[in-house]
């Protein structure tokens, strides 16, 4: 938290970390979403291979999106806090 604070007070102004904050949050979900994209695409193919490895597929799968997801939403809520407190 201390190092958001001084990249803050780096950068200025607050309109250059809220500049730079939205395109953060932007990247992260584009970032996401190309990432599931490439886990379900793999998965499918996977599937295709081995259908009777469906549910190990499935269920690996399913936490590899949760993962994606988790980071996203944590530099999303890191981006958010920028805004605010800048």
């Amino acid at each position: 938290m201390v190092t958001l604070f001084v990249l803050l007070q780096a950068a200025g102004s607050a309109a250059i970390a809220q500049m730079g904050a939205g395109l953060g949050a932007g990247l992260a979900a584009i970032g996401a979403g190309i990432g599931i994209g490439q886990i379900g695409n793999r998965a499918m193919e996977a599937i295709a291979r081995q259908p009777e490895a469906v549910g190990d597929i499935r269920s690996n799968m399913i936490v590899s999106a949760a993962l994606v997801e988790g980071a996203a939403f944590f530099a999303m809520i890191v981006c958010l806090l920028i805004v605010f407190l800048a």
